[in-house]
């Protein structure tokens, strides 16, 4: 078709003499292309147009003069930028409003740049480093003291103990028993292998023993209830030649009367007070 391109593909009018744009391999005056194609401005709203220079941002447009920071109003044309909540910043002012600062260095952590986080502060890349060897931590494993952070090995090196009973380093927590560590794990009983961190336990010839596995081995029994006489019993117990009784079980066997501190008298294998003895 002869006229397809001297001819307005939309309005049909003749292009000779004027300004016209293509698209699609169609030639449209400059009226109809801006009414039927330009991208509307994000900032004044109006057309951009086709002899106007059109900037794109994900998905949306801008005019070349309209293209600036949201906050100090600089042109952002061929500068970096940063988007925040829709809203175009130059570097700077992203930075003072939003940026984090690094907990090590108190620096602004720039726009674009790598930061670190750990534990709710930020890094930047090259700050977030183990304090004694001083290479990157990046994403490897860490233990912080003192609110310094340190790499496994130097860690170790530096500050671990090594558990008095399996001799492999205590990384965190931990029990201290006759002033030596162990891990938790590792602190039992050492009849029945039950762990022992929080519970009462009772020591023998440097040994750590649950109450129950203590009194079975070693605790001698109330020659009345029979049961084991400990420390964690009560602090009061009577002992008698070959016996032993808890201050409570120490009574006349006849009128029950409590006998500690007092006289009395012994009838094969009771004790009586002196009235019931004498009776």
């Amino acid at each position: 078709n002869p006229s397809r391109m001297t001819d307005c593909h939309y309005c049909l009018q003749s292009l000779r003499g004027r300004k016209y744009a293509l698209r699609e391999e169609n030639a449209y005056c400059v009226m109809c292309y801006d009414s039927l194609f330009a991208n509307p401005c994000e900032e004044c709203k109006q057309p951009i147009e086709c002899d106007s220079k059109d900037l794109s941002y994900k998905g949306r447009h801008w005019h070349e003069g309209c293209f600036k920071c949201a906050k100090c109003s600089r042109s952002l044309v061929e500068k970096p930028f940063a988007a925040k909540d829709e809203l175009l910043l130059c570097t700077d002012c992203y930075s003072n409003e939003y940026s984090s600062k690094c907990f090590h260095c108190q620096r602004t952590i720039m726009p674009g740049s790598r930061k670190m986080e750990f534990k709710g502060s930020s890094w930047h890349e090259s700050c977030f480093v183990c304090q004694y060897c001083r290479q990157p931590l990046g994403t490897k494993p860490l233990i912080t003291k003192d609110n310094e952070n340190y790499c496994v090995p130097c860690f170790e090196k530096q500050f671990a103990h090594h558990c008095y009973s399996c001799k492999k380093v205590i990384t965190s927590g931990g029990v201290t028993y006759h002033d030596q560590p162990w891990h938790k794990e590792c602190f039992v009983c050492a009849e029945c292998k039950t762990e022992l961190s929080g519970q009462r336990f009772i020591s023998k010839d440097d040994y750590p023993y649950c109450v129950d596995c203590f009194s079975k081995l070693y605790a001698k029994k109330c020659a009345s209830c029979k049961k084991p006489i400990t420390a964690l019993g009560g602090p009061k117990f009577v002992s008698f030649e070959e016996r032993q009784w808890h201050g409570e079980c120490f009574n006349c066997a006849k009128c029950s009367v409590s006998l500690v501190g007092q006289g009395f008298l012994t009838r094969q294998d009771d004790v009586l007070c002196h009235k019931c003895g004498y009776a």
